[in-house]
């Protein structure tokens, strides 16, 4: 290779190696951030509701706690879209009032929530406050007589209408006022009372019962609506009227001698609607006043207050 140019001596030698020369060098691209492309790459977040607003049952109104059979009135914050307790939707008034109450068997706590616009929510826990019941033991009572053919045919179409008379919603108004007792005179039953037959326990006494003379005039504890008037008289309650309060909370009269309103008449606080008796399966002429609320049994003794001097 003697005399050969240096460039052609080299070339030789890479093409007798098999080698091809190494293009160009491309430019380097920008570093790419990981925490950036990871933005880009990944869909929007979905925007998450705020977390409930736990706050105290004063603030929605209502009293620190509520006794087993109580009842109370609350105030729903200004824009409330809906209010539930424990879950259950509960009626609203336009203004913002509400009526919850808690069951003779209630215990732990009710909660309360109200739904407000942004999806926002407040939430108030209301203790249950236990109450000591009377209870009578009858060791040597039976618990119940076997019922007769007549008691087995006729009570399932009485129970269907009571249930249903506690499920109309007359549009009534008498939730709001302070209730008064339909009837004065001595408690001869209290609400929530229970007897044990050896050892076996009865149904509680779900109302209260007032011992007057049979024919004694029975007033509207509120204004309501009626929505049962049972006469001829039902095989236990004997003559039963029901009224609606209005936001769930029904009053119902047992054992009446004679009704004196009809299904659908509004009737105002004061005014008659029948007179004491003892129709029905009753021991002696008295009043039985039973409430509920949404199918919770409440005990009127609280809500019309001390009992007046007859």
């Amino acid at each position: 290779m003697s005399g050969q140019p240096m460039a052609v001596v080299l070339a030789s030698a890479v093409a007798l190696a098999g080698c091809v020369p190494a293009p160009a060098t491309a430019p380097l691209a920008a570093p790419v951030d990981p925490v950036t492309a990871a933005r880009d790459e990944a869909p929007p977040r979905p925007t998450l509701p705020p977390p409930p607003e736990l706050v105290s049952p004063v603030r929605l109104g209502l009293p620190p706690a509520l006794a087993q059979g109580g009842v109370a009135l609350g105030t729903a914050p200004t824009g409330t879209t809906r209010l539930t307790l424990d879950g259950v939707p509960v009626p609203l008034a336009p203004d913002g009032r509400f009526l919850v109450a808690a069951d003779r068997d209630a215990s732990g706590v009710l909660t309360v929530t109200a739904a407000l616009p942004n999806a926002r929510t407040l939430t108030a826990t209301l203790p249950v406050t236990p109450r000591a019941w009377r209870l009578e033991r009858l060791d040597r009572v039976a618990k119940v007589p076997v019922p007769d053919a007549d008691f087995t045919r006729r009570r399932p179409a009485e129970l269907r209408q009571i249930a249903s008379a506690r499920t109309v919603d007359g549009n009534s108004e008498g939730w709001r006022q302070r209730f008064r007792w339909p009837v004065t005179g001595r408690i001869s039953g209290p609400f929530g009372a229970q007897r044990i037959y050896r050892g076996e326990p009865g149904s509680y006494h779900g109302g209260v019962d007032v011992a007057r003379g049979e024919g004694t005039l029975v007033v509207a504890p509120a204004d309501g609506v009626v929505t049962l008037a049972a006469d001829p008289p039902f095989t236990l309650e004997g003559r039963l009227l029901i009224l609606d309060h209005g936001a769930g909370l029904t009053s119902a009269f047992l054992h009446l001698s004679r009704i004196d309103v009809r299904v659908g008449e509004h009737v105002r606080q004061g005014e008659p609607i029948g007179l004491v008796g003892r129709t029905g399966r009753a021991s002696g002429p008295h009043l039985h006043w039973a409430m509920t609320w949404r199918g919770a049994r409440i005990d009127p003794q609280p809500v019309a207050g001390a009992m007046p001097a007859a």
